[in-house]
């Protein structure tokens, strides 16, 4: 169903341009208020942000989009995304809202949605809200009289209960008292949950990317830039790193020798663990289209299966839900693990990871590697907002070229990203030579169509 503001991870873009307005933000929490109002209750939604600049202008308006329509607002400050959902739940909310544009720069905001149920909203859903949002001019919307205007508040202890949760997951037999970690919290939600809930399960802690100031979100820090992450753990002689986002719901580790480690090795190592457990629902885990062919190959040679569905944790977690998997994931680092939560969670996914590793006594760079993974390429091509490179004919031959070149020797995927104005080509295969020239042959066509 095609969605108008919704994109596959709720609404995002540049702040104080469309759609990321403080006037959009405030009909975005009159629609979703009037959508969730539904029984006799006193209805309440609970908001969340990471620490970007512009997350205190929209949290102002969703919190008056809010309480005009009569919903009460709790507000957590800010708050790993996976928390949100979990303190949707636990605190009866009908609505959990995140303010955050994940693993993008400062200058990019987002809004997610979350029913109180703590999973993310169903495309109907949010169609429907859509239809709100641009009804709100119109009067479609109702306004609560005037004695019913929502109220807001902070709470104080939102950090403590997510804590709490997070140390729940870790096994109850095992300690990391003598593991040095470092964490790399990307300047983002988890600068202050993270080091905390590590440092009360005994590890020794080195912190980075814990100073935020509204700009640095994801600057040079976090999962998508391991390299400050990666000279660390091996200048302080760590035996691992994690690296969380911007709104901590992905995952990217380091190695006690600096290497990077994907979400499909630790999807494999987790697995694994689990199924060790008698604990891995499923017979195996569910994946996108993105996740390496070496990662179905290995899970294959175990027994174990790979679903795989196009690229969104969303589509993961249905997936999940649908055929009753535990673990699930993305290779670029959003964990699922249902037993859990009902969304991506690094932290949580972290504990794991340090669990496995402590539980074997052997270097991370032993434990984390379950598979030799095939040659694989990403390349990104940027286009102006409103093209559709994607539909040219021009690229449309070069994709079926590519298709055939590849065809039984490696997959090729190409998507166009639901968060930003780019295009994806990824190709993998067994000969890396042939895999690079596929994918400049189909980026050279989609630069020459934009």
């Amino acid at each position: 169903m095609a969605r108008k503001y919704f994109g596959t991870d709720g609404i995002r873009g540049l702040t104080n341009l469309a759609p990321m307005t403080a006037a959009m933000a405030m009909k975005v929490g009159m629609a979703a208020g009037t959508y969730f109002q539904r029984g006799d209750h006193r209805h309440r939604v609970l908001i969340g942000k990471d620490t970007r600049l512009s997350g205190y202008m929209l949290e102002s308006a969703l919190v008056a989009g809010f309480t005009s329509v009569g919903m009460d607002v709790v507000m957590t400050g800010p708050m790993p995304t996976p928390a949100v959902a979990l303190l949707t739940t636990s605190m009866r909310a009908d609505l959990g809202v995140m303010i955050s544009a994940s693993h993008n720069p400062f200058a990019d905001n987002g809004i997610k949605l979350f029913g109180p149920d703590g999973y993310k909203l169903s495309d109907e859903a949010e169609a429907e809200i859509e239809a709100l949002i641009d009804g709100v001019d119109q009067g479609a919307v109702p306004l609560a009289p005037a004695a019913q205007i929502g109220r807001a508040r902070r709470i104080d202890d939102a950090q403590g209960r997510y804590i709490h949760f997070a140390k729940s997951t870790f096994p109850d037999d095992l300690r990391l008292d003598g593991m040095k970690v470092v964490v790399d919290c990307a300047n983002g939600a988890a600068y202050q949950v993270a080091p905390a809930a590590l440092w009360e399960l005994g590890a020794e802690i080195v912190a980075i990317g814990v100073s935020p100031n509204g700009r640095n979100i994801n600057d040079r820090v976090g999962s998508t830039a391991p390299q400050t992450l990666s000279e660390t753990v091996v200048a302080s002689g760590a035996a691992i790193g994690i690296a969380l986002d911007g709104d901590a719901d992905r995952l990217i580790v380091v190695d006690e020798k600096g290497a990077v480690v994907d979400g499909d090795q630790l999807m494999a190592t987790i697995a694994t663990g689990f199924a060790r457990a008698g604990r891995l629902a499923g017979g195996g885990l569910v994946a996108t289209v993105m996740s390496n062919l070496g990662l179905e190959r290995h899970l294959a040679a175990q027994g174990l299966g790979l679903v795989r569905t196009g690229v969104g944790d969303r589509y993961v977690l249905e997936a999940m839900r649908a055929r009753g998997y535990n673990v699930g994931g993305e290779q670029s680092g959003h964990i699922i693990l249902s037993d859990y939560g009902t969304t991506g969670d690094g932290l949580v996914a972290a504990l794991q990871i340090l669990a496995e590793v402590q539980r074997a006594g052997a270097p991370a760079s032993e434990v984390l590697h379950r598979f030799d993974p095939l040659p694989q390429l990403l390349k990104n091509v940027r286009f102006d907002r409103g093209a559709k490179p994607l539909e040219a004919a021009s690229v449309k031959d070069a994709i079926a070229a590519a298709e055939a070149a590849l065809e039984g020797r490696g997959r090729l995927v190409i998507r166009a990203s639901g968060t930003e104005p780019v295009i994806r080509v990824m190709a993998e295969g067994d000969d890396r030579a042939h895999v690079e020239a596929v994918v400049d042959r189909v980026c050279e066509a989609v630069k020459a169509a934009v």
